[in-house]
């Protein structure tokens, strides 16, 4: 049975009630906070987060377990930030610090949500099965675009693959290698088969992105395998799961990079930008964008433009273009 769209005041009423509701919270919350006292303010990182619950890292690798005020807004994995000692076994985060980066995505209210900070680069996760879908993968690229990260293409499992199936799946995606972004193949069951992924995690605060089913959390197992103490006392402080996939955690690797893992990632939808910024999030439209005949052509249909030129010269693959014309189509739509 399809779902009844609801008129756009009903939306807003709807809208209404959800931020009187997050308003009481946020008012019991803040009554339940502990007393800080006059303990200075310190450093730390947050390392992992759920509901109102923080651990937070301090300069001296020390792990802490922390709330936050409300007025802070949301605090994510990767944030730096401010925080207090207070009695008892908590503390209370104070300050938000600014950011370098943040991942967000829309949630099912179009309300931008942020998923982690202060990441540098985003590592997009295919496998074989399920089918990779290009238009995500893209979605994903312009995302890393606009927050100016590194991001690279990583075929998971390929133990599945004999080597004719292995090299011609690469070949499906030799057009990313072409404009810049690494394309590199990882297995987490073969011997050194996750060396080509350390490199590019090396001295880097990553994220997995990817489809459901991709692999993202076997390849974040075989990176990590033993969890941090502190995060399964997190994970119980907050009435988790040793094990549950449903907060962000980021971890320290030996190689000296970061890897965050974030289940906000399974499903993603770009957030409110214009047509200009997607078209830059397109690197390798940059030299043409300026030269269509009109200024305001769409890259449809209209004669002389300068993307479907480089489209019929090779100078862009042709499944990029009809992925920004149907991202462009949703921005319109206001999906």
């Amino acid at each position: 049975m399809p779902r009844r769209r609801l008129t756009r005041r009903q939306q807003e009423r709807i809208t209404r009630l959800q931020e009187k509701r997050r308003e009481r919270l946020a008012r019991r919350l803040e009554q339940q906070l502990p007393d800080t006292g006059e303990a200075p303010a310190r450093k730390g990182r947050v390392i992992r987060r759920h509901g109102q619950n923080l651990l937070v890292r301090d300069e001296q690798g020390e792990d802490h377990l922390c709330l936050f005020r409300q007025n802070l807004g949301d605090i994510v994995c990767g944030d730096r930030v401010l925080w207090q000692p207070a009695d008892g076994e908590r503390g209370v985060v104070v300050a938000l610090l600014p950011r370098d980066s943040v991942l967000t995505r829309r949630d099912h209210n179009g309300q931008e949500k942020p998923l982690a900070a202060n990441i540098t680069q985003l590592a997009v996760v295919l496998a074989p099965r399920p089918e990779p879908t290009g238009f995500l993968t893209d979605q994903y690229l312009v995302a890393a675009e606009l927050m100016g990260i590194r991001a690279l293409i990583t075929l998971n499992k390929a133990d599945l693959l004999d080597q004719q199936a292995l090299t011609e799946f690469r070949q499906r995606f030799a057009h990313y290698q072409e404009i810049g972004y690494p394309v590199i193949t990882v297995s987490a069951r073969q011997a050194h088969g996750l060396d080509p992924l350390l490199r590019h995690l090396e001295g880097e605060t990553s994220i997995l992105v990817g489809q459901s089913g991709v692999g993202k959390s076997s390849l974040v197992n075989a990176l990590v395998p033993q969890q941090p103490e502190a995060v399964g006392e997190l994970s119980a402080a907050s009435g988790l799961g040793r094990h549950t996939t449903s907060a962000a955690t980021l971890y320290q690797l030996e190689n000296g990079g970061e890897l965050i893992d974030s289940p906000g990632v399974r499903s993603f939808r770009l957030g409110r930008i214009g047509r200009q910024e997607l078209e830059r999030g397109f690197r390798e439209f940059v030299p043409f964008l300026g030269k269509c005949r009109f200024s305001n052509c769409s890259h449809r249909q209209e004669p002389g433009c300068a993307l479907r030129q480089a489209v019929e010269e090779g100078q862009i693959a042709p499944q990029r273009l009809e992925n920004y014309l149907l991202m462009a189509e949703k921005l319109e739509e206001g999906r």
